[in-house]
């Protein structure tokens, strides 16, 4: 069974490893070898994770042996700064889960709305549950800039 729970610090190395790995092999599907790296090293900087756990309403799924099998992260004006899943773990509803306590949270905090820049990866994962494009971008990950969506979803 899968469950969520507050991130800690001491869990930014298993975030930043889940997250290299799905950018890496995931994301593949829909950018190049060269843009899925640059994107990859956006990870780098443990401080910007150290930061967001402080600032975000940051999560993790974990699985029954604690292994942190995804996570997700929203500021408090209601961006949806981040969604990963485990590459091991894709199709399970584990970005189901994340997103159900990531939208049940914003609206207990009031946001109304969410905004996230959303990969071609997980564009349909987000589509299926009513969140829709604004506008295609390109936007730039390290060096490169790589296509993706700005999506919003109304919370009522």
């Amino acid at each position: 069974m899968i469950t969520t729970r507050i991130a800690l610090n001491t869990d930014i190395e298993e975030i930043q490893s889940l997250y290299r790995n799905t950018v890496l092999v995931i994301n593949r599907r829909n950018y190049s070898q060269e843009e899925v790296e640059d994107w990859a090293s956006c990870g780098d900087d443990l401080s910007k994770l150290e930061s967001m756990i402080k600032t975000h309403y940051f999560i993790v799924a974990v699985n029954q042996q604690l292994q942190i099998v995804g996570f997700s992260s929203i500021t408090p004006q209601g961006y949806l700064h981040s969604m990963f899943v485990h590459k091991d773990f894709q199709g399970e509803g584990v970005a189901t889960l994340l997103l159900k306590e990531i939208e049940r949270y914003a609206v207990t905090a009031g946001i109304t709305r969410i905004t996230s820049e959303v990969s071609i990866t997980a564009r349909p994962f987000f589509e299926k549950r009513g969140y829709t494009v604004e506008v295609e971008q390109k936007r730039r990950a390290n060096q490169l800039s790589l296509t993706n969506y700005w999506m919003a979803k109304s919370l009522v």
